[in-house]
């Protein structure tokens, strides 16, 4: 039985890591897409490439969630040591990632207090 449920997780973290791989390889294009465009443009704003970054942080987030679905799913029967510490390193990384994202947006939707030269009489 348990050889059998290995033959049936190998194929299906093989189709998750495939999912992972479009998520980063999607995000990575619309992002050089974007910021390609923009140069080209000639527009330099902070704001905006700190849009571009923020959307290609979160494909990434979404990527490195898959990735770490498929390992669970790959270490599910008889993990080695190997497939372990690949789990936690992906695990790492991706609360690391998750954590200062979830900052970074934090910090981008805070509103703006107006400065002493905004101000009207």
């Amino acid at each position: 039985m348990e050889a059998l449920l290995h033959s049936i997780a190998h194929p299906i973290a093989l189709a998750i890591q495939a999912v992972a791989i479009a998520f980063v390889t999607t995000g990575s294009a619309v992002a050089l897409f974007k910021a390609a465009r923009m140069l080209i443009a000639g527009m330099r704003s902070k704001g905006e490439f700190q849009a571009i970054w923020l959307n290609h942080a979160r494909w990434l987030v979404a990527g490195l969630t898959f990735l770490l679905a498929a390992d669970i799913v790959e270490t599910s029967f008889s993990p080695t040591w190997n497939e372990l510490g690949r789990l936690a390193a992906v695990a790492m990384i991706r609360t690391f990632l998750s954590y200062f994202l979830d900052r970074e947006m934090e910090f981008a939707e805070r509103p703006v207090p107006p400065s002493a030269t905004d101000v009207q009489v």
